[in-house]
């Protein structure tokens, strides 16, 4: 019986931990963890957008799904190393 508290209070510890190092490093928790320069891409899409979190994330797998049917996916990153995001 010991041994089944001993996991979750050790799980949770290493998730404590792990949160601690991303806010350590810089990154804020949007819905992962992100770099300070992810978050203003964030922060700018929403800006123009008025989109809500939810929506930004919808919308954003949308067009993932959609750039790896039409095969654009490659396109696509190419154009966001060239406008550095």
């Amino acid at each position: 019986m010991s041994e089944s508290k001993k996991t979750p209070r050790s799980n949770a510890d290493k998730q404590k931990r792990f949160r601690d190092r991303q806010r350590a490093a810089g990154k804020k928790q949007v819905r992962g963890y992100v770099s300070p320069e992810a978050l203003s891409c964030y922060e700018e899409i929403q800006e123009k957008t008025g989109w809500s979190d939810s929506e930004v994330l919808s919308n954003s797998l949308r067009l993932m799904y959609a750039a790896y049917r039409c095969g654009q996916v490659k396109l696509l990153n190419e154009w966001l190393k060239d406008h550095k995001r």
